[in-house]
């Protein structure tokens, strides 16, 4: 079985991900993190992430294994790294280039093999078009950024909800509007609006449909 779950940032997505997984006995894989990683080996190798040959050449050198939420990198452990919130932003940038996601989508494939769970912004559209269960959770920006704030103040930092919202916003129309696999629902997914609904909800809701659908 594969369950693709996509959305955009602060929806909810991964935590709803690693539940779902837990729950029908399957692996979990963020596809973002390989994003991350990516992100993370441009600024340890000093490549401009406006640099797209370059930047198609590192993720082609990149391996990333994910292993519930343990990150390893070519074989080495970036989990404490590819965490960090400052990644976000580079994540993002990276995933601009055509190159960088058709060398991570091969590698998303390869994971999902045996079935998976797997969260991301074109999980339903481009990795999986013919997952088994398609959903695109979404929530207003302020609630996006709300959430982003309380992940932010649980590392012991303190947050700018304003400036989150704000950051949340341009990550949107970003990869919205990118050319390659831009984020947007598939046409075939169950689309949840999760404002208003706490995350044991939000899981609830899911496997109610693959329930439902499974039985049909």
């Amino acid at each position: 079985m594969i369950v693709a779950i996509d959305g955009p940032a602060g929806s909810g997505k991964s935590a709803v991900g690693r539940r779902v997984a837990e729950a029908l006995g399957l692996p979990f894989v963020d596809s973002g993190l390989m994003y991350r990683a990516v992100g993370f080996r441009a600024r340890e190798e000093s490549i401009a992430l406006d640099d797209a040959d370059a930047l198609t050449r590192l993720a082609g050198e990149t391996t990333v294994q994910i292993d519930g939420r343990s990150v390893l990198v070519n074989g080495r452990d970036y989990t404490d790294r590819v965490y960090a919130p400052e990644l976000s932003e580079a994540a993002s940038q990276v995933g601009q280039v055509p190159g960088v996601r058709l060398a991570l989508v091969a590698q998303q494939r390869a994971l999902g093999r045996g079935g998976v769970v797997m969260a991301g912004r074109d999980i339903g559209t481009v990795v999986f078009p013919d997952a088994d269960f398609k959903f695109y959770l979404t929530a207003s920006s302020e609630e996006r950024a709300r959430r982003r704030g309380v992940q932010i103040a649980n590392r012991g930092q303190r947050p700018d909800p304003e400036k989150l919202r704000v950051e949340v916003e341009e990550r949107d129309r970003r990869d919205a509007g990118r050319p390659v696999a831009p984020m947007r629902p598939a046409d075939d997914a169950i689309v949840l609006a999760t404002d208003g609904l706490d995350l044991p909800e939000v899981v609830t809701e899911v496997l109610r449909w693959v329930d439902a659908r499974g039985n049909g």
